[in-house]
């Protein structure tokens, strides 16, 4: 078995086993070194992002100081969410490993195709209104951002 899927699965017992959330671990590795192990806290700290990639994501940006993981690699117990799966494309990571399906999520009631048929347009009822507002205020920051000259970008 591979050694850092192996750790993902076994951080996912620790933290459904302290009800910490659901049954997901994750790891981030840099170079064949562990840098960040984490699993989903959702219950533990009242926090919907608080999914096993975002953790880990969080502790391994902290870790290293800087919001780019391009060199590093992410195993995880299941197929992300549509959120982890961006954010671990907003980190940069080349590499995701992962384990169960997100079909096998949905038969223990992880069902995020809700989410995936929102994205696609492919459903009328929304959970969410949208309603757009105030556009030309809202662009002063972006123009601001165009021609600020010590921005970094990401």
């Amino acid at each position: 078995m591979n050694k850092y899927m192996k750790e993902a699965i076994e951080e996912a017992f620790r933290g459904m086993r302290s009800n910490d959330g659901g049954p997901f671990g994750a790891v981030i590795v840099k170079d064949g070194e562990i840098i960040a192990v984490g699993h989903n806290e959702v219950l533990k700290t009242n926090d919907p992002t608080a999914h096993a990639e975002i953790v880990a994501i969080r502790k391994a940006t902290s870790k290293l100081g800087r919001f780019d993981l391009s060199d590093c690699e992410i195993y995880s117990t299941c197929e992300p969410c549509p959120m982890c799966y961006s954010a671990i494309h907003w980190a940069k990571m080349k590499t995701l490993y992962y384990g169960a399906t997100r079909y096998d999520a949905a038969d223990i009631d992880f069902d995020d195709q809700y989410i995936y048929d929102v994205i696609l347009g492919k459903t009328s009822k929304l959970q969410v209104k949208k309603e757009q507002m105030e556009h030309e205020e809202c662009l002063r920051p972006f123009k601001e951002w165009a021609e600020k000259e010590d921005k970094v970008g990401y």
